[in-house]
């Protein structure tokens, strides 16, 4: 519920403070006290868009914070933590700040968040009802609400969501598959005309790599066999080379015999290192007999590298082991296509099974709308009826429909408030009192059914009198047994019927205007009503009347 509001330096609010309370909770006061300005403000915390020409000083920021009770709200639990947002199991602060250049920021719990999520939290905590917002009642998707509340259908529409996304997610994936075959039968020719080139060169991993290779090595070979030729000449050519140092070594140690100890075997290791470079030395030449300037091979593999060159030219890549991934890519491609009938018939299997079970889901939450429909238009009637429309008929239709999110069915509340008057939709038949008090009654019915945010209702009696609106403040009321109900009314038969009563009036200082809110004890409440039987006149009998309000 909403513990308390805070609003500070907002229109003709310098600041405000209230401490709301359980039940039903009601706010008077006369046309232009600030009503408006206080839910203009709360609307900020609903994510309304905000204007800095609100902001009454512009040396400061404009502040409304909200506390909410929320002890046991595992639902807007699970969506916080979901959320990454801040919980407390006790309260959840909602607050937003409007700079007086316009800019605003959002906050949970003390945490900055983007406005949508301010924006989502707000709404599972606190509904604004206004005549405005009454419009809400014609509209398909709130009918649609109403009903698959009442009919508890809420676990059989996450198991339909659950297969309706499965069908959805089926049939993208056939549509795709469907688009990709007829993309692939238009290239198909020139698919295989590709592959039919790549084929050709019968490439092999690496090959590139080794023609250039070999390639410079043929071309350098002079270069190449003279330094094969010094290394060569160095190691054991001519008279002086490392084999020949090694043997004068190797005899210089002998006749060293005497100082050098044994155990570091001198010419042993000389001996390992004459072995070593001997076979250094023939490899060596015999890398230089190996190499041969055939002016044939040079040319295969110069044509061989063009061919190469050429095809990784035309087809946008940088080697030859790039065109043996297209290779196989256009394989894979034109395999696909030769098999594309058995994966399309696939798929088409999977999207009818998905389909079927969907159908099978929505069958059931048609069936359960449909039979609540009929009991949800009888209680309307006996709730609404009392309300000063004795000749009201409902009928909720519930049509069939393509399927969609939502299951197989459209519905439509249909009602006539006269006798000699055919049924109509609500919103082409009904008047703004008639529809207010239609909502009114609808969620006199769906607030025992389920888990509703606190409800402020904005003069949601306006255009209604006598016994007519102090069943409205009943309704209200009872309402209030289940949830937090709020209201601003101008009628004294719906103020009696409060728990709590507050009064919003104008104050003046030396500078300005300023509107403010007061708790009022019971004494105050009888002038207040006796004040709204009574006009400018509060007399003995206005008081009289008062007091008779509140104690029946």
């Amino acid at each position: 519920m909403l513990e308390s509001l805070h609003i500070s330096n907002y229109a003709l609010i310098d600041s405000l403070d209230i401490e709301f309370h359980k039940g039903f909770n009601v706010i008077t006061g006369e046309t232009g006290a600030g009503k408006s300005i206080m839910l203009g403000a709360l609307s900020l915390i609903l994510g309304g868009r905000a204007d800095s020409r609100v902001v009454t000083d512009p040396g400061a920021k404009s502040v409304i914070e909200a506390v909410f009770t929320v002890g046991g709200d595992n639902a807007l639990r699970d969506y916080c933590l979901a959320a990454d947002l801040e919980w407390d199991d006790e309260k959840c602060i909602l607050r937003r700040e409007v700079a007086p250049a316009g800019r605003s920021r959002a906050f949970v719990n003390d945490s900055p968040v983007p406005l949508g999520k301010l924006q989502a939290v707000a709404m599972r905590l606190i509904d604004i009802h206004s005549q405005h917002q009454n419009q809400l009642l014609a509209t398909p998707e709130f009918q649609l609400r109403v009903i698959d509340t009442l009919a508890g259908n809420g676990e059989r529409l996450e198991e339909y969501g659950r297969r309706f996304a499965r069908l959805r997610e089926a049939i993208r994936t056939l549509k795709a598959m469907r688009t990709r075959v007829e993309k692939s039968r238009e290239d198909e020719e020139y698919t295989r005309f590709q592959l039919e080139q790549i084929e050709e060169l019968s490439l092999t991993p690496g090959e590139q790599a080794e023609l250039e290779r070999e390639r410079d090595t043929m071309t350098n070979l002079t270069a190449i066999k003279t330094a094969l030729s010094r290394a060569v000449g160095a190691l054991s050519g001519a008279d002086t080379n490392a084999l020949s140092l090694i043997d004068t070594a190797a005899d210089a140690c002998e006749d060293l015999e005497s100082v050098i100890p044994a155990d570091d075997d001198l010419p042993g290791r000389l001996e390992s290192a004459r072995i070593e470079i001997a076979d250094i030395a023939s490899t060596l030449e015999g890398i230089d007999e190996s190499l041969t300037a055939d002016p044939a091979t040079l040319t295969a593999i110069e044509e061989r590298l063009n061919s190469i060159y050429s095809l990784c030219h035309k087809h946008h890549v940088d080697d030859a082991d790039a065109l043996i991934e297209l290779r196989e890519t256009l394989r894979r491609r034109l395999h696909d296509l030769d098999t594309s009938d058995e994966a399309i018939a696939a798929l088409e299997r999977d999207a009818r099974r998905a389909k079927a079970l969907a159908a099978e889901t929505a069958r059931e939450i048609s069936e359960a709308r449909k039979a609540e429909a009929v009991r949800f238009a009888g209680k309307l009637r006996e709730v609404a009826m009392p309300l000063g429309m004795a000749n009201l008929r409902v009928e909720v239709q519930v049509l069939p429909a393509d399927m969609s999110a939502t299951g197989i069915d459209a519905v439509q509340f249909m009602v006539a408030f006269n006798k000699n008057q055919a049924l109509m939709p609500v919103g082409a038949t009904a008047s703004g009192g008639e529809i207010s008090r239609l909502m009114l009654s609808i969620k006199t019915i769906i607030a025992s059914s389920m888990r509703l945010p606190s409800i402020i209702f904005d003069e949601i009696d306006t255009g209604v009198s006598g016994d007519v609106a102090a069943r409205m403040g009943d309704m209200m009321r009872r309402i209030s047994r289940s949830i937090q109900v709020t209201t601003i009314t101008h009628l004294p038969q719906v103020a009696a019927k409060g728990d709590s009563h507050f009064r919003v009036y104008k104050e003046d200082d030396d500078n300005a205007t300023h509107t403010r809110i007061a708790p009022l004890d019971r004494e105050e409440r009888v002038r207040a009503i006796a004040s709204m039987l009574g006009g400018s006149s509060v007399d003995a009998a206005a008081l009289a009347a008062a007091r008779s309000l509140l104690k029946s």
